[in-house]
């Protein structure tokens, strides 16, 4: 008797369906409990999905303040690269899922280290896109070196940066003293200058800019004079005033100089064409990367900005046919602009490293893989030199041409 008021157990075999595999059960009835006996793979489960560790990449720069676009321009296309990344669009299949988390650092040497302290004190962020102004990653990088984070700045160009010894540090854009020597050539080869008006806005950017500015064009017998100006408080963390403007112009006029060249970001630039065209100045105007953005057409006038020459490490990306440009204006709702590929390519360089050493990612092989890496960008093919400058030095020249910045080619090429 010994089981009376249980029956024999009967064995069944029954098929089931589990994401599209098919499965055979062995269920045992007639006991006090239904056995199931199984075995499911992992990821029928979910358990691999969930398995995954998070990574995060990050970007530091201006979100807010009078030069914001620049770094907009930046964010939107790090936000890009991160998701098509987790759809398997770019790398493939990722064996990590990836986030993203922007800080805004205003473009501040004065607020990058509380920007770059935030990123630090996550320990999910395993690489920066950026610091993205010089000055900002000057302030910051010792914190980020001392942390072992990697930072990949797409546009921070003072010369001095690769020479601090920061293990950390990596940059897609040439230097400097490859922008400033070629702005050089381009006033003497192609706009015949034989004196030019140089500024700087006391920035570290420009500080260093307008130096390679100045030796070269000395070098090549054109009279140069100098002078400091700094930024407004009105644009960014400079001392200045928007009425030292209207002196200055007048001052650059009576000089006679046909040329003037300004090294700064975009929002004085205006200002100070602005003065300049009131004033009645009729030169040349030549400026850097911190001004290629619409803004300043837009904040300096049309007309006032038309014919205004600004130079750039930066490739034009800007077709609107462009695969990477309708997907970048989707995201961000504003066309690409200056440095979004540039920042798209150090995400992208940033994420192919993850994908090579794999499921496992420290800071410490992020800046082990960036020293070696061999990665195909939008803008050129990115690596990296000892010091982390980018390898290879084109600079573009761009110009305002009825209310719009368009390309003029390869100042090597102009200049010839």
């Amino acid at each position: 008797m010994g089981r009376g008021l249980c029956p024999d157990p009967v064995e069944t075999v029954k098929e089931i369906t589990v994401h599209n595999k098919s499965f055979r059960l062995l269920l045992k009835l007639g006991t006090p409990f239904l056995a199931v006996a199984v075995m499911l793979p992992a990821w029928s489960t979910g358990a691999y999905a969930a398995s995954k560790r998070t990574y995060t990449v990050a970007y530091e720069g201006p979100l807010s303040g009078g030069n914001a676009q620049l770094g907009l321009n930046m964010k939107f296309a790090v936000q890009l690269a991160i998701s098509q990344a987790n759809a398997g669009k770019t790398f493939g299949t990722l064996p990590f899922k990836l986030q993203f988390v922007p800080e805004d650092d205003q473009g501040l040497a004065s607020q990058s280290p509380t920007a770059a302290q935030a990123l630090i004190t996550n320990p999910s962020v395993v690489a920066v896109v950026g610091p993205s102004f010089s000055g900002a990653t000057k302030a910051a990088e010792p914190a980020f070196n001392a942390a072992g984070l990697a930072t990949v700045s797409p546009s921070a160009t003072a010369p001095a940066l690769a020479t601090q010894g920061w293990n950390n540090f990596f940059r897609v854009v040439a230097d400097d003293n490859a922008q400033g020597p070629a702005d050089a050539l381009y006033a003497k080869k192609v706009l015949k200058a034989k004196k030019v008006y140089s500024l700087d806005d006391a920035s570290a950017y420009a500080s260093g800019l307008v130096s390679a500015f100045d030796t070269k064009a000395k070098s090549l017998g054109i009279a140069v004079t100098h002078q400091t100006v700094q930024g407004t408080t009105q644009c960014q963390e400079g001392t200045g005033d928007v009425s030292e403007y209207p002196p200055l112009a007048s001052e650059i006029k009576s000089s006679g100089d046909p040329v003037t060249f300004y090294a700064g970001y975009y929002c004085d630039f205006a200002l100070l064409t602005k003065a300049l065209r009131t004033a009645g100045y009729t030169g040349k105007l030549m400026s850097d990367d911190g001004s290629l953005d619409p803004h300043y057409v837009a904040e300096a006038g049309k007309s006032v900005a038309n014919n205004t020459l600004i130079s750039c490490a930066c490739a034009d990306l800007t077709q609107k046919t462009s695969s990477f440009a309708k997907k970048f204006k989707a995201l961000a709702h504003f066309s690409v602009g200056t440095y979004s590929a540039e920042a798209y390519d150090a995400a992208n360089t940033v994420i192919s490293v993850m994908k090579s050493i794999g499921a496992n990612v420290t800071r410490s092989s992020v800046i082990k893989g960036l020293r070696t890496v061999d990665y195909k960008g939008l803008t050129k093919t990115v690596q990296f030199q000892s010091n982390g400058n980018i390898s290879g030095t084109a600079v573009y020249m761009y110009q305002v041409k009825s209310g719009n910045i368009a390309v003029l080619g390869l100042v090597s090429q102009l200049a010839k």
